[in-house]
């Protein structure tokens, strides 16, 4: 595929879906010169928001991690990520006992915030096994990679409590070349070896779309998918789910996907988006 200025696609659309690892900032920090872009869109009076699978921190504390980076345009309402559909469903499915979890404290936080107790997964003791009543995979930190995943591993062995899953990805950017495993990584790993089936959210699922259609609408977004351009790195989860929602599409080279394998990703995989982009930079 062609290569196409971001900034020649942008005035076609009202609403701008932007997926977060890979597109607005890597491990090392901010896409370099994307803040111009979010000038560009505010001028412009083009809505936005950031769909993202980071379940690492509810969405204040999500919004507050780019305004410390000096977006000061993105606010906690133009957050919508995986892990508030995640709680929404713990606050209606678990009414009691402790939820495990792999991540961090900070990850764990946006669920104790529904009166909800939770037990990281490398203070637990496989025998506190019956009094979990959820295991869920927040994020890739927090816990070792050895102890903690076999403890994760025999506890959903030993119990029959769900399995949740707030990040679907594999791996995020670390920066234009390298990937880090993500908890969705994990989660399929473990998965694999006790041979059950978890329940997932975020991209590519419609349930993440549906959620941010409507979210955007109720702030005042247009309802027309024709006026939406969803803005991944990530042929099968943002370009995908996007294609699916019936989204435009655009896959920018600035986080999972190698320049040099764009084309052929694209070709192998069957996914293709509207539009290739070097970056989201106007």
């Amino acid at each position: 595929m062609d290569l196409t200025s971001f900034k020649s696609i942008v005035d076609q659309y009202e609403t701008i879906f932007f997926d977060a690892f890979g597109v607005l900032k890597n491990h090392k920090g901010l896409i370099p010169d994307i803040k111009k872009t979010f000038d560009y869109l505010e001028e412009r009076g083009i809505n936005y928001f950031i769909l993202t699978n980071d379940a690492s921190r509810g969405p204040r504390e999500l919004a507050q991690s780019y305004q410390d980076k000096g977006l000061h345009h993105i606010t906690m309402d133009k957050i919508v990520s995986s892990g508030m559909l995640a709680r929404e469903y713990l606050k209606h499915k678990v009414k009691s006992g402790t939820i495990a979890y792999l991540g961090t404290f900070r990850s764990a936080h946006y669920i104790e915030t529904l009166g909800l107790d939770t037990l990281s997964i490398a203070h637990m003791d496989l025998s506190q096994a019956d009094e979990i009543s959820a295991m869920v995979f927040l994020d890739d930190e927090g816990f070792d990679w050895y102890h903690d995943l076999n403890k994760a591993v025999n506890l959903l062995r030993f119990t029959n409590v769900p399995a949740i899953v707030s990040n679907t990805d594999l791996s995020y950017p670390m920066d234009q070349k390298q990937v880090a495993i993500a908890v969705g990584g994990i989660a399929n790993m473990v998965e694999s070896v006790v041979g059950k089936r978890f329940i997932r959210f975020g991209k590519p699922d419609a349930q993440m779309f549906i959620f941010a259609h409507e979210h955007s609408i109720a702030l005042g977004g247009t309802s027309d998918k024709d006026k939406i351009l969803m803005v991944g790195d990530t042929l099968t989860t943002d370009i995908i789910g996007g294609n699916k929602f019936g989204l435009d599409t655009v896959l920018v080279l600035t986080g999972n996907t190698l320049p040099k394998h764009a084309d052929m990703m694209i070709e192998t995989s069957g996914i293709v988006p509207t539009y290739l982009c070097e970056s989201a930079v106007v």
